[in-house]
């Protein structure tokens, strides 16, 4: 009968719970391991099951790069105080252990890396391309002449290759991004579950919500120092908080990169301030949404209320991407 029992939840659509043996028989797993199923259903206990509508078969990481630089538009050291290029690759490297840690889950999800590069020096260059020699990743020089007639005349060389940079990666995903783009920048480090638990989560909260959101993958101290309402959401393995406000690092899906096109088009045509206004512009119509706790670091001066993001051991993530 207990058999029987299994095979009719299972027909249709049931999940059963055995909470003496803390097991679930209908999939043959105990409940402290993973239950939910990729593009199928999100289980989370006590809360039930979450059937996937919002599907993620492929992601578009585009990731920025300036490896001389050491913060733009500041004159203060990072975190560590090293020169760039080890922000550079240790973010790079961090990144790959969490695309390969979320393959290794997920076989079929189509992940692609494009790392749009700033005129490093050669030696830098040669340091990225030996680290991602083994890896699906295409790296591509910014074009400077191109964005020329389309952004502003600006103050620094600096600042008008920041925002052509930008430009060109949103470009890019408009171009070649298909479910989800992920923008990211080159002073991040990341943890090894960021893009399975953003992958997740983008699931199974867009899906309950019946629409695609933007992802921040940091949890910002900026974020802290105003007395803001939020709506905290139920991820895969974490809690999540809707915020208004993230700076050029997100993840979304096609859909709303069309849709939201000319804002992020008017974000690199000048320098705006704050430099994310037309971004944040997105946030009164959309859902974005950051981890808490962080999923990524963001490696900038240790007082930046940009910065490093709160209860982290940040020596500890720097030193396991050496």
């Amino acid at each position: 009968m207990k058999k029987i029992f299994i095979k009719l939840a299972r027909l249709f659509g049931y999940e059963i719970i055995d909470q003496n043996s803390f097991t679930s028989p209908t999939l043959n797993k105990e409940l402290n391991e993973d239950l939910s199923v990729l593009n199928n259903k999100s289980i989370i206990l006590p809360l039930g099951n979450v059937k996937i509508t919002k599907k993620v078969n492929s992601i578009l990481i585009i990731l920025r790069m300036n490896t001389e630089v050491e913060i733009w538009d500041q004159n203060k050291k990072r975190l560590f105080e090293e020169p760039k290029i080890e922000y550079s690759t240790r973010s790079i490297k961090s990144l790959m252990k969490s695309i390969n840690f979320c393959k290794k889950k997920y076989p079929n999800l189509k992940i692609k890396t494009i790392i749009v590069e700033d005129h490093s020096k050669k030696e830098n260059l040669e340091k990225v391309k030996e680290l991602t020699k083994n890896q699906n990743i295409d790296i591509i020089s910014l074009d400077h002449e191109k964005y020329k007639p389309l952004i502003k005349k600006q103050k620094s060389v600096d600042t008008f290759s920041n925002l052509a940079s930008l430009l060109q990666s949103f470009e890019i995903g408009k171009d070649k991004g298909e479910d989800l783009i992920f923008f990211v920048e080159d002073d991040y480090l990341h943890f090894e579950s960021m893009l399975e638990e953003m992958v997740t989560s983008y699931e199974r909260i867009a899906s309950q919500i019946g629409k695609d959101i933007f992802m921040c993958p940091s949890d910002y101290p900026y974020l802290y120092m105003s007395n803001e309402k939020t709506n905290v959401l139920i991820g895969n393995k974490r809690h999540w908080r809707t915020v208004s406000e993230t700076l050029c690092s997100f993840m979304t899906s096609k859909n709303l990169l069309n849709k939201y096109w000319d804002n992020l088009y008017k974000t690199c045509a000048d320098r705006h301030n704050p430099f994310e206004k037309y971004i944040n512009e997105i946030y009164k119509n959309e859902i974005c949404i950051s981890p808490l706790k962080t999923l990524s670091l963001h490696l900038t001066n240790i007082n930046s209320s940009y910065g490093l993001s709160p209860l982290i051991d940040y020596k500890k993530l720097w030193e396991e991407n050496k």
